[in-house]
């Protein structure tokens, strides 16, 4: 059983195929919606838009093996960034375009509300823990993360929601749902905390 890191052509794998060994876990680049079946973990990482990643994802069948896996089957998930944008019910980045539906809510262009803030959001922010979850587990409220975007996930239920991050207001920046796990910002940029995230994932 591995980690499977699903490549649909809209992120740099490498990087997060080595964060995950270098926290013990047995990461395999995954180009084959059938090798989900093998999969203890799973990670959709991205970068690009909404349209795009939903698009590839489509194009090379990845959607039907993500949902019996993760939604059906129970394996832990782990969406990064777009990733973690992807899992929601729609968003408007380049045209409107339906999700994976594994978490409700909408993905929304942040809106700048302090004449300091700019899009995207690019560098080390901090989180405010919501509530207690095993991804956050042993990892201080305040932690600094590191962030490149310009959409956020609105999250329809707040008890979705573990942390927020005070930009543009404040949005969602980890989601837990289930089985179902997300961060906007890229926890394999984020060492230690970020590696931290990344073995707290694997132990889930």
């Amino acid at each position: 059983m591995s980690v499977m890191i699903i490549d649909y052509g809209m992120s740099n794998l490498g990087s997060i195929k080595r964060a995950v060994e270098e926290c013990g876990g047995d990461a395999v680049i995954a180009d084959d919606p059938r090798e989900l079946k093998k999969a203890s973990k799973i990670i959709l990482p991205g970068v690009g838009s909404y349209a795009d990643g939903m698009g590839n994802l489509r194009k090379y069948g990845w959607i039907e093996a993500i949902n019996e896996e993760a939604g059906g089957n129970g394996v832990p998930l782990l969406g990064i960034c777009l990733g973690m944008q992807l899992l929601s019910e729609r968003g408007c980045e380049g045209g409107d375009s339906v999700g994976l539906c594994l978490i409700k809510g909408e993905v929304k262009k942040l809106a700048v509300k302090d004449p300091g803030e700019r899009l995207p959001h690019v560098g080390w922010n901090e989180i405010a823990i919501a509530r207690p979850c095993a991804l956050l587990e042993g990892i201080a409220d305040g932690s600094d993360f590191y962030f490149v975007h310009s959409y956020y996930f609105d999250a329809a239920e707040e008890a979705d929601v573990a942390a927020y991050t005070p930009y543009c207001g404040r949005f969602p920046s980890v989601l837990a749902h289930g089985n179902v796990y997300a961060t906007q910002f890229h926890p394999e940029k984020s060492s230690p905390d970020g590696f931290k995230l990344l073995k707290n994932f694997l132990n889930i």
